[in-house]
């Protein structure tokens, strides 16, 4: 790829994000469009719903960029949320080390890199026609003193990104106790979740497991709530809560503009009835049901062998939580509870086979899935090489002789094609998630994103490089594992005017897409206008980690891989990184409603793949090193990478289990301070009681009332 056509990918994206930037700053203002860029303020009534129309309203302004920037990390905190915040600190940890990396790139490595021989001599006048590889480190010539250079900045930019890394992890460290001691009680930090209780001929599973943690916890042991086989009762919850919304949005029309429907079979028989009446006693008998069926709950014995089991203390839960409770390891196995907004309740009664299998089957699927991606990523580099697009498409070579077709196919199309494959693999890999078992939605997600994450490295990183350069020395790297960084050195450089155009697409354009919402504000248009839908107080998404996370580190991973072989990108990157840093605090804010807490869980995620980052660009530099015949730099860049896995080792060892549970003089503490508020604690026991209850269990408050407000007929007791 020529300089050229890394300009045209860049005009086009830079086009395209100044566009969708002037759209959000128009549309955010409009009244309509609050369910579309503040759902979450509408959800916490922070917003308005309506207001009068303005010209002002039609004229962008910078104003909020201003007042993002300005917002006091603290204020951030406490309004989205630790799990936010860590997000946002991946972009604050990468802006600084990538600036280090920038400079020195920059302003030392780059010029050193055009001005050598290796390729071609450089020719200043003709730079707009120069091959981009004139940027990298493969034009400098074999054996030369500049690449001590390039050895400097390896130790620099790995000691410096050492020591951020355990900066941060410290930070977020001391943040994640401050949340804990700030925050007043949590139900799940006083509640275990118990599974494989043993059945008895004498007792139910509930007296069971009574009998048990009375026994064996007395001091501490406060309540349990079972678990029920509740999925009838759970459907025909949610078909009342469809029928409910139904009401809502026909009694919000005049009555002469619904359309009567019969009430027979079908609505093809029958005489016509007003929806609002059919709807409603439709309700009233999806009510009935539901009564009837949480009323046989009980007396048809359908618990499950699990349970909510609650304490008095946090200590005293977490002991139970991390002893093992009988001599049959099998039974009566304990963890610790998640939030209860956090549950996923389908996979509390499946069976421990079942999670086997549904683990077995989900490695297949991702095995087959990461094979078949191959198919377009192959396809996206051959894009990249012109020569093998002419003989490939021989009918295209006078189309391809234009300058601008190809530097648009070349430099812009790719990148599209990959990033537009690249959005399926977040969904299917949350569903993949969701079948492995895991009983928290924070579970799924997690699971999700390191999933996501192991696919992004491989498919869009090793597997480009790969399908682009080396396809045919897979063989060479079976047989000869040692000769890996050698190899790796020769191809990947090759790719990095892929990945810049890459960071261009996927990156600039990306968070415009994100922070414009183009595909919501569609749909939001098509529901006001076409369904004449004007309320949904529970419209705000949960923010995607699976998807975002390992798209932030996957340029974390090009951004230390090119800083020595091709620096050209760490431009790119840095305005990705400060961009990112003020979009996504906006949607944080405004957009994004948080349906857990983890407190921080995803920092360790960050930190294993920077350091894996790190670690490979050193393998890269052990190869670069030899490929360009200096030894004595190469065997030397292995005391860094052995100090490197040190680091890792010990940040494992002292905060790693910090991340797992709370230490126990963290919980002792809080649990003391407790006992000198008894009116509060008693209050917040007593609520502790029913907050794991099933949903499907809970009081259903769907019926109407003459004036429209919901009147509750059920409860379970």
């Amino acid at each position: 790829m020529i300089v050229t056509a890394l300009l045209t990918s860049a005009g086009i994206n830079i086009g395209l994000c100044v566009l969708l930037l002037l759209l959000y700053s128009v549309m955010r203002k409009q009244p309509g469009n609050v369910y579309v860029y503040a759902p979450r303020m509408v959800a916490e009534e922070k917003a308005k719903r309506d207001g009068p129309f303005s010209i002002q309203n039609l004229v962008p302004s910078p104003g909020w960029i201003v007042r993002l920037w300005q917002l006091p990390e603290d204020e951030f905190l406490s309004a989205a949320g630790l799990d936010a915040f860590v997000f946002i600190r991946i972009f604050i940890f990468s802006v600084r080390i990538f600036s280090i990396a920038g400079i020195i790139g920059v302003f030392v490595l780059l010029p050193l890199n055009f001005t050598g021989d290796q390729l071609r001599t450089a020719d200043w006048a003709d730079i707009p026609n120069q091959s981009l590889d004139m940027f990298t480190i493969a034009n400098v010539q074999d054996s030369s003193k500049r690449l001590w250079v390039h050895f400097c900045a390896v130790y620099v930019i790995s000691g410096a990104a050492c020591c951020l890394l355990y900066l941060e992890y410290k930070g977020i460290a001391e943040k994640r106790f401050s949340y804990f001691n700030s925050s007043p009680p949590q139900p799940n930090h006083f509640t275990i979740l118990v599974r494989g209780i043993p059945k008895s001929d004498q007792h139910s599973m509930s007296e069971t497991v009574e009998e048990f943690f009375t026994l064996y916890h007395p001091s501490t042991y406060l309540s349990h709530q079972m678990v029920y086989h509740s999925s009838r009762v759970q459907s025909l919850v949610n078909e009342a809560e469809k029928l409910y919304k139904k009401i809502l949005h026909l009694r919000n029309k005049p009555r002469l503009q619904r359309e009567s429907h019969r009430e027979g079979f079908l609505g093809l028989f029958g005489a016509k009835v007003d929806p609002v009446d059919l709807y409603t006693k439709k309700l009233e008998d999806v009510e009935e049901n539901v009564k009837l069926e949480q009323s046989t709950l009980n007396q048809n014995q359908k618990e499950l062998s699990a349970a909510f089991v609650s304490f008095r203390s946090r200590y005293g839960a977490a002991t139970a939580s991390r002893v093992v409770q009988s001599s049959n390891p099998l039974l009566w196995v304990t963890e610790p509870a998640p939030e209860p907004r956090d549950i996923y309740w389908p996979f509390l009664s499946a069976p421990y086979i079942q999670l086997w299998i549904s683990k077995f089957v989900v490695v297949v699927a991702v095995f087959f899935l990461t094979i078949l991606f191959l198919v377009p990523v192959t396809f996206v580099q051959g894009l990249t090489q012109l020569t093998e697009l002419e003989a490939f498409l021989p009918f295209l070579k006078k189309v391809l002789k234009i300058t601008i077709v190809s530097d648009i196919i070349t430099g812009y199309v790719p990148s599209l094609i990959l990033q537009m494959f690249q959005y399926i693999v977040p969904p299917i890999m949350m569903l993949f998630a969701a079948m492995r078992g895991y009983i928290s939605n924070s579970g799924k997600m997690k699971s999700a994103c390191i999933m996501v994450l192991y696919f992004t490295i491989w498919n869009v990183f090793f597997a480009t490089v790969l399908s682009g350069s080396v396809i045919s020395q897979i063989n060479t790297f079976i047989s000869n594992p040692k000769d890996i960084p050698r190899q790796l050195a020769v191809v990947v450089p090759g790719q990095a005017t892929f990945f810049i155009t890459y960071v261009l697409t996927s990156g600039w354009t990306g968070l415009s897409l994100e922070i414009a919402r183009v595909f919501p504000l569609i749909g939001n248009f098509l529901i006001r206008h076409c369904c004449k839908v004007t309320d949904d107080a529970d419209c705000a998404p949960l923010f995607p980690y699976h998807r975002d996370i390992p798209k932030v580190l996957l340029f974390g991973l090009l951004g230390f891989t090119y800083s020595l072989l091709a620096p050209l990108i760490m431009p790119f990157l840095l305005v990705y990184f400060f961009v990112g840093y003020i979009f996504y605090r906006n949607q944080m804010l405004k957009v994004y409603s948080p349906r857990f807490e983890t407190a921080g869980k995803f920092w360790p995620i960050v930190h294993n793949c920077t350091i894996f980052s790190l670690v490979f660009m050193q393998i890269m530099a052990i190869g670069i090193f030899g490929v360009k015949k200096l030894p004595f730099a190469s065997g030397w860049v292995i005391p860094m990478t052995v100090i490197t896995l040190l680091f890792n080792d010990y940040c494992r060892k002292r905060f790693l289990p910090i991340f797992d549970k709370y230490p126990a003089e963290i919980l002792i503490k809080r649990d003391r301070e407790d006992e000198r508020n008894p009116q509060m604690m008693a209050s917040f026991l007593d609520s502790l009681v029913n907050a794991y209850r099933d949903p499907a269990l809970q009081p259903v408050q769907y019926s109407l009332d003459e004036s429209g407000n919901r009147t509750s007929l059920l409860s379970f007791s």
